[in-house]
């Protein structure tokens, strides 16, 4: 695993613990997924 997946991957997990504190854990993984991406892609551009 690359560190790109880890970082989607943890956005994820938090994201779902957020939703399920708030009683939605759906939409708390799928804001995560979003952030997780947005994060992977920041990370990719500073390497290149």
């Amino acid at each position: 695993m690359n560190r790109g997946d880890a970082i989607i991957y943890g956005c994820v997990i938090v994201g779902a613990g957020v939703g399920l504190l708030i009683d939605h854990a759906f939409p708390g993984v799928l804001i995560g997924l979003g952030i997780g991406y947005l994060l992977k892609q920041a990370f990719d551009n500073e390497e290149k």
